[in-house]
Order: structure tokens, then sequence, then C-alpha cells
């Protein structure tokens, strides 16, 4: 392989996971002006990759004409990975020197890709290549710095789930003492939002199963709920103040009824169902504010990279595959059987970096 190639895993079409392809001939990517090149330790294994795989997003079928967060067509092949951690080897004009060589993890919700501003913003490994490659290019302000103990794998577990979290917390001004329920609370969002409010002083209801229970009550959940046998309707009407929704499905009016009068409820994810019943009398009755959460508040990321090297939050990697295992990695996160994140061991630290 010479220095202008390099190895990675480009999706090829929508569809299963031969739509996955090896490659050690993909053309390695240059820097341009604010941009910065990182060569990728590890990747983190996300409900988006296998949404965006399989056509998920689309409201056509899985039509390949709007599968994609922003709703327009991906540009393939594609490399996706959203969750990275990696060293930064080169940078483009405009960009420090001195960043050479720093440990960053990648901000997924990009302002600025392709030398422009995006409104509404690309996001890793969709409308961009991502990180299931040797390297990747970013601008430089979504490379953060990070001064951690923690190894690749445990950094690389944080940007998408953990930002995911952080945001929705942000956008329904969780605070002390407040009540929030989360469900899918052992997902890597779910686990994430636990931590995260925790942090805050909140007291937490997770929603889980009877055998991750005790692993969330560790975690910071005050409480944990049985998804499975009727939990919910047994904490009773006007029960919380906040819902952290990453489930939807034939729940959602329950979650409706548990909240108090001028409660929040906040989603970013539907793996119950994407399609819900809501009874609007209970929305403006109890005058209910609603958020649906995707492109990341300024302050989230750097928060987050704050509270990581801070020590505030615990990294949850549940198993670790080498980058050419993607096809089982992505099928063992599929079977739901883990209390935390995957991670693709994608390269070795370049020499001369810290």
């Amino acid at each position: 392989m010479t220095e202008d190639r390099m190895f990675g895993v480009v999706l090829t079409g929508h569809g299963g996971p031969e739509c996955l392809v090896w490659r050690d001939d993909l053309p390695r990517p240059v820097p341009r002006k604010g941009e910065v090149l990182v060569a990728v330790a590890a990747a983190g294994v996300n409900n988006t990759d296998i949404n965006t795989r399989v056509g998920w997003y689309s409201k056509g079928d899985n039509d390949a004409a709007d599968a994609s967060w922003t709703g327009t067509p991906l540009g393939l092949p594609r490399v996706q990975g959203i969750d990275v951690c990696g060293h930064i080897v080169a940078v483009g004009a405009d960009v420090d020197p001195a960043r050479i060589g720093e440990r960053v993890i990648i901000e997924p919700c990009l302002t600025e890709a392709g030398g422009e501003m995006r409104d509404p913003p690309w996001f890793l490994g969709s409308e961009c290549d991502g990180g299931f490659a040797q390297f990747c290019v970013v601008a430089a302000r979504h490379a953060y710095g990070v001064n951690s103990d923690l190894d690749d794998a445990a950094l690389a577990s944080f940007p998408c789930s953990y930002s995911t979290a952080e945001n929705m917390l942000t956008r329904t001004g969780l605070s002390a003492g407040e009540t929030v329920l989360i469900t899918g609370a052992s997902g890597g969002v779910g686990s994430a939002a636990v931590q995260l409010a925790k942090a805050r002083d909140a007291h937490v209801i997770a929603v889980t199963s009877p055998a991750k229970a005790e692993s969330l009550r560790a975690l910071g959940a005050a409480q944990t709920v049985d998804r499975t046998a009727g939990g919910l309707s047994a904490l009773g009407a006007n029960a919380v103040d906040v819902v952290i929704d990453l489930v939807a499905g034939p729940q959602f009016p329950q979650l409706l009824d548990l909240l108090r009068p001028h409660g929040r409820y906040a989603v970013s994810g539907a793996v119950g169902g994407p399609i819900v019943d809501l009874d609007v009398r209970t929305l403006y009755l109890k005058d209910l504010r609603f958020y649906g959460c995707t492109v990341l508040e300024p302050q989230v990321f750097g928060n987050l990279v704050k509270l990581i090297e801070k020590g505030a939050i615990t990294p949850l990697v549940a198993a670790q595959f080498p980058l050419h295992e993607i096809g089982a990695a992505q099928a063992a996160f599929a079977e739901k059987a883990y209390t935390g994140k995957i991670v693709l061991n994608v390269g070795p630290k370049p020499e001369g970096t810290p």
C-alpha cells in the first residue's frame, strides 16, 4: 500500500452486511485549508451506522433517494463511522502545525465540512467519510484535543452516544432534584444519559430489562423499571419531570401520561417503532414541551470533553472487534445483549505521537 492509499471499509449500497466491503486501496484524504488529517485508532459502532446501511432513515420504504440523516442521497461508496478517536498526523493551511500528534475525538455533528459552513450540518460517516478507515479528514474545529488516561477504545465510545445524551439533557434543561425517565437505558445513548443525568444530581429512573438493572444502578440510576412487564404503569401518572426517549413505539402514550404538567419530552431514537399514537389533549392540557434532538447545541461537545477529562463519566466498552470484523461487530450490536458500546479497533498509534 502506497502513502497515498489507505485501508478501510466502504458502504457500497443499502442492504445487508454484504454492502460493507473491505478495501486496502482507498485514496488517503488530504487536509485542505482549515482541516486536519486524523489517523483513526478506534471507532464505535452505532445504531446510525446500521440504520444508514439498511436505509432505515428513508420514509419511502428504504428508498435510497432519502436514506440519510438529512433526507438526501448518500454519496456511495461511503466510509461510515461517526465515533472516532485518533491522532492528528497532518494539517492543512491555517491550522497550527503544533496540533500534529495531538490525541483527539471528533465531534460527530459537523457545522463545517468540505471547506464550507453547513446548515443543516453534515454528520460524520453519513454526508462525508468517517472513521471506519485508516484516516479521516475533518475541519480542525471539530477535532477536540483530549487529555485522558483512557485508552483509544474507551474514548471512541464517547462522541456520538454521549453527545446525543448530553444534547437531550441540555435541550430539556434537566436540573438538580428533578426526576428523569430514560428509555433504552442499557444502550450506548441510554447508559450515557444515566451517567450524565446523575452528574446533574437528577433522580434517574432507567427503563431496562431485569438482567441489566444492576449495571444501570451502578451507573447512577436511583430506580429501574422493567420494560417488559408493565413497569411504567407502576410509576403512576405525573411522576416525572423529563422523559429521555430512545425507543418510541407503543409505549409512547404512557410516557406522556408519566410527565407532570409542564414536563419535557426529548427523543433521539425510535428502535421500538417510528410511528406512534398521540392524544393531542395530553400535549396541550398538560402544557408539555417536545424536543426532537439530532443537531448538537454549540456548547455540548466541549462540555462533554471537560467531563471526560475530569473523569466525571465512565466509558462502557462492552466488546471490541478489529475493523475487518465489522459484520460480526454489527451483528453483536443488533443482539442488544450488552450494556454500553461495541468498538472497532482500527489502527495502532502513529509513530512519534505521545
